[in-house]
C-alpha cells in the first residue's frame, strides 16, 4: 500500500491504466469529472441500496425534504412546507410550484404519489419499503398539495423521506423503459439529467437548465455551477489518486486511508471532512448458536479486542473506535448505554470466562462441557475486513477464544450472509437516527437477516415500536434509550469503527463539502464550481 501510495503521490505525470479509461488530457472545461472505486447495477430509486447508486441519484433526482450537513435538521425541497396532524398520522406537503422535469414537464402532485406508490408498490420488490412507514394512502388534494396517511405514526419518516429511495421520478419515462429505467435513462427534477451510462466506465450527467429549487439553508447557491458532471469509474487506487494530481480527475471520496494524512499535506488537493458522518462497523453474534450463546463469551470478546490498536492498524486515523453502539453524535443517542459496553480489558475477559467455566485446554483454546470455545464468523471480502478480523483472532486467541473466518465475494457473500451457517459475522451500515438504525437490526421480525444475530426479546421489540410511533420526542428518546441499552447489556454486537467521510478536490474545483446522506459525499454538489 505504502508503494501504491507513493506512485499516486509522487509521480504527478505518470500514465494511467488504459483499463480506467483516463486519457493524458486535462479534464474538458466546466466538467467535473467525479472518481469513484465500483459501479451500481442500476440507478433507479427504490430498486438498489448501493452506495455507487445514491450518490448520483442524488444529483439526478430530489425529494420531498432534504437533509441538512448537521445530519440532523430537515430541510425543505421540493415541498417548501408541511404540517402534521395531531394524531401523527398525516403529513400534508405543499409543493412547490416552478419545480420541472429534467424534460421540461412541470411537477405536480400526481408525479409525488406516483413515486411514493411506485416504491412501496410489492412489485416493485423495493428492498428499503419499509422506510417509507406504514402507509395508509398518498394522494393528491390538488396539483399542488400532497396528503401521506399512514395507519399508524411514524416519527422516522421525515428523516426516511431525505434518502433517495423516496425520489420523485418522471411517470412517463419509467412505463417508456420499463426494468430500463435507471439503465437506459432517467427523467428527475435533480440539478443534473441523465445523458448516457457505460457500465464500469462513465455515466454522464448535464446541467439541468431550469434549477434552482435547491434545498433552502443547506447550500448557498439554489442552482447548479458546473455544466456537466462525470461519473468515472477507477477500481484502483493508484489510478484515482494520480488522476486527481495529473488533472484527469477532479473529485474523489473512494481514498485509501493511508492516503488520507498525506494529501492533506498536498499542496494542489483540498480535503473536505464531515464530522457527523453515521456509517459504522460492528461485529454481530448469533446469539442461538453454540459457544456464542453464552453470555460470557459475547462479555470476554468485548473485552479482548482492542479497538484502539486494531482501529489505528486498519484506517490510519480515518475512523474513531467504537465505544458504543451508536455515533455520539446521532440523534437518539443514550450516554448511558454507552458506558455499558465493556471497555479493553484482556485480564478481565480471562475472568470473566474462568467464572463462567470456560477452562484452557492443552491446545490454549478454552473448553467448558465438552464444548470448545471456536466459532465462525462471516464477512464480505474486502481489506479493512481481513486486516480487522485478523487482528480480532489474535486478541482472541491470546485468553483462550478461537475464531474462525470465512470471507465471501459480494456476488455471493450477501447471500451466504442470510443463512444459518456462521456464528458471528462483521458489517458496516449507514443510517440517519438511532431509532433507524436499531429498528433495522434489532427487531425480531427483522430475523434472519438483517437481524442476523437472531435477537427475539419481546422488551426490545416492544421499545423499537414504542420509539417508531411516539410523538413526543421525550418518549421516543426514552425508549430508544431502552433498546441501547438492553443490546448493550446482553453485548450483541463488539462495535468496531465509526468510519470518517472525506472528500478530496483538485486545485481547480472549489466549494466541496462533504456530506455523507446514505454514504454519498457530493450529496446535490451545488456549490461546487470550477476554476478552469
Amino acid at each position: 500500500m505504502k508503494k501504491v501510495l507513493g506512485a499516486a503521490l509522487v509521480a504527478l505525470s505518470a500514465t494511467l491504466p488504459a483499463s480506467d479509461g483516463f486519457a493524458q488530457v486535462a479534464n474538458p472545461r466546466n466538467t467535473l469529472v467525479v472518481l469513484r472505486e465500483i459501479d451500481s447495477d442500476r440507478y433507479d430509486p427504490p430498486r438498489s441500496t448501493a452506495r455507487a447508486a445514491s450518490e448520483v441519484i442524488y444529483m439526478m433526482s430530489d425529494t420531498l425534504v432534504a437533509l441538512d450537513f448537521d445530519m440532523r435538521t430537515v430541510r425543505p425541497l421540493l415541498a417548501e412546507r408541511w404540517e402534521v396532524s395531531p394524531d401523527g398520522k398525516t403529513y400534508t406537503f405543499h409543493l412547490r410550484r416552478d419545480v420541472t422535469f429534467c424534460d421540461g414537464r412541470p411537477l405536480t402532485a400526481d408525479d409525488v404519489v406516483y413515486s411514493i406508490n411506485r416504491w412501496i408498490d410489492p412489485a416493485t420488490r423495493s428492498p428499503a419499503r419499509w422506510r417509507a412507514g406504514p402507509v395508509k394512502e398518498v394522494r393528491a388534494r390538488d396539483p399542488y398539495t400532497v396528503e401521506y396517511e399512514l395507519k399508524e405514526p411514524f416519527a422516522e419518516l421525515l428523516y426516511q423521506l431525505t434518502l433517495y429511495f423516496a425520489s420523485v421520478v418522471d411517470r412517463n419515462t419509467v412505463e417508456r423503459l420499463g426494468q430500463n429505467f435507471g439503465v437506459q435513462g432517467f427523467n428527475g427534477t435533480g440539478p443534473y439529467c441523465w445523458v448516457s451510462w457505460t457500465p464500469r466506465q462513465d455515466l454522464v450527467l448535464q446541467r439541468h437548465p431550469n434549477y434552482r429549487w435547491g434545498p433552502q439553508g443547506v447550500y448557498q447557491n439554489p442552482s447548479p455551477q458546473v455544466e456537466r458532471v462525470i461519473w468515472r469509474v477507477a477500481p484502483e487506487s493508484q489510478a484515482r489518486l494520480a488522476a486527481l494530481q495529473t488533472g484527469q480527475g477532479d473529485v474523489t471520496q473512494y481514498i485509501p486511508a493511508i492516503a488520507v494524512q498525506q494529501l492533506q499535506r498536498v499542496p494542489n488537493v483540498r480535503m473536505s471532512r464531515q464530522d457527523n458522518y453515521f456509517w459504522d462497523n460492528f461485529f454481530g453474534f448469533k446469539v442461538d448458536k453454540p459457544v456464542v450463546s453464552d453470555p460470557a463469551i459475547r462479555r470476554a470478546v468485548n473485552m479482548a479486542v482492542n479497538r484502539d490498536a486494531m482501529v489505528r492498524s486498519v484506517w490510519f486515523g480515518t475512523a474513531t473506535p467504537a465505544d458504543a453502539y451508536l455515533n455520539p453524535n446521532v440523534t437518539g443517542y443514550d450516554a448511558e448505554a454507552a458506558r455499558m459496553v465493556p471497555r479493553y480489558d484482556p485480564e478481565g475477559a480471562r475472568r470473566v470466562l474462568d467464572e463462567a467455566g470456560w477452562r484452557m485446554g492443552s491446545d490454549g483454546v478454552r473448553v467448558k462441557d465438552g464444548q470448545r470455545a471456536s466459532f465462525l464468523v462471516y464477512g464480505l471480502q474486502t481489506q479493512e475486513a481481513q486486516q480487522y478480523l485478523q487482528a480480532m483472532q489474535a486478541d482472541l486467541r491470546r485468553v483462550g477464544i478461537d475464531m474462525r473466518i470465512q470471507l465471501w465475494d459480494a456476488t455471493v457473500g450477501w447471500g451466504r450472509l442470510a443463512t444459518q451457517e456462521f456464528d458471528a459475522f462483521v458489517m458496516s451500515y449507514p443510517y440517519v437516527t438511532a431509532t433507524d438504525a436499531l429498528s433495522l437490526y434489532f427487531h425480531s421480525r427483522n430475523r434472519p437477516t438483517p437481524n442476523r444475530m437472531n435477537w427475539a426479546d419481546p422488551e426490545t421489540d416492544r421499545a423499537l415500536e414504542e420509539a417508531q410511533i411516539a410523538l413526543d420526542p421525550a418518549v421516543r428518546t426514552a425508549a430508544i434509550a431502552r433498546v441501547q441499552r438492553i443490546i448493550a447489556q446482553n453485548n450483541v454486537w463488539v462495535p468496531i469503527a465509526r468510519q470518517q467521510l472525506w472528500v478530496a478536490s483538485s486545485q481547480r474545483v472549489e466549494g466541496v463539502r462533504a456530506h455523507g446522506i446514505y454514504g454519498a459525499g457530493l450529496y446535490k454538489g451545488l456549490d461546487i464550481r470550477l476554476t478552469r
